[in-house]
């Protein structure tokens, strides 16, 4: 499936928006950030099966660009560009969410891990190792490394989701906070003031090399093919790194927000 400028466009091209955009404005926005949704649609397809189809993904990904063209506020003082992507990774978000991809028995198995993890890190006060997790979980090492290629997909952070360490505080109050430094609600700024330093404090606690992926995929946007490069390991095993690095976090930030 492609889709050409009356798709991107839609029936409300004139519709009022809140910068008040003009049509050919709104026009000029749309076509040059098409390219954007492919990119992230791509980033997340490469976490999911591949009965997932990439042209639904980006089917939602154009319904979350113009959501964006139309709802964007430039009194937030937040980068277009920062609100588009936000809003256009949250609609494909919703789309998966809608197709409910994930078997319910491998959502179970994804939170017995975590669970697992988190147990361990309370009871060494440390990272776990594989052989630890393993054993925790009375499963055998290669049984472990093909429990965390299953679950890869499970865990696509949104700051939408109902599990979110983020829970309480309301998507379009965050954008608000992430594009300014001050906030009419202090509530909503002491909120985020503390999960940075939550999350930051839990990324310190990473194990080096999971530490390091995290940093590579999210900040250096670096594939996994490519971290694998870098690194010297294959993308198969980044991709476990990466999966226990988000379990780990999970795992520390659940209780931030009173989500479990």
């Amino acid at each position: 499936m492609t889709y050409g400028k009356a798709d991107y466009l839609g029936e409300g091209a004139a519709r009022q928006n809140k910068a008040g955009f003009s049509a050919a404005e709104r026009e000029r926005l749309i076509l040059e950030y098409a390219p954007m949704i492919r990119y992230v649609a791509g980033r997340i397809a490469m976490r999911l099966p591949a009965h997932v189809s990439m042209e639904d993904l980006i089917g939602a990904g154009v319904l979350g660009l113009i959501d964006a063209v139309d709802k964007f506020d430039p009194e937030k003082n937040v980068k277009f560009k920062t609100y588009a992507e936000f809003r256009v990774r949250g609609a494909i978000l919703d789309e998966l969410r809608a197709m409910d991809w994930v078997p319910r028995s491998v959502r179970k198995k994804s939170s017995d891990l975590e669970d697992a993890i988190g147990r361990l890190q309370n009871r060494l006060g440390r990272p776990a190792e594989d052989e630890e997790i393993a054993q925790e979980l009375g499963i055998g090492l290669d049984d472990l490394h093909r429990l965390l290629d299953e679950v890869s997909g499970v865990n696509l952070l949104s700051l939408d989701d109902a599990d979110s360490p983020l829970g309480n505080l309301d998507s379009e109050q965050v954008m608000e906070a992430m594009g300014r430094e001050g906030l009419e609600d202090p509530l909503v700024m002491l909120g985020l003031v503390e999960l940075r330093r939550v999350i930051a404090s839990a990324i310190e606690g990473l194990p080096e090399k999971e530490k390091l992926v995290v940093s590579l995929y999210y900040y250096d946007e670096l594939t996994m093919r490519e971290i694998g490069e870098v690194l010297g390991y294959t993308e198969s095993r980044i991709s476990q790194m990466h999966t226990k690095a988000i379990l780990r976090l999970r795992a520390r930030l659940r209780d931030f927000g009173g989500s479990r």
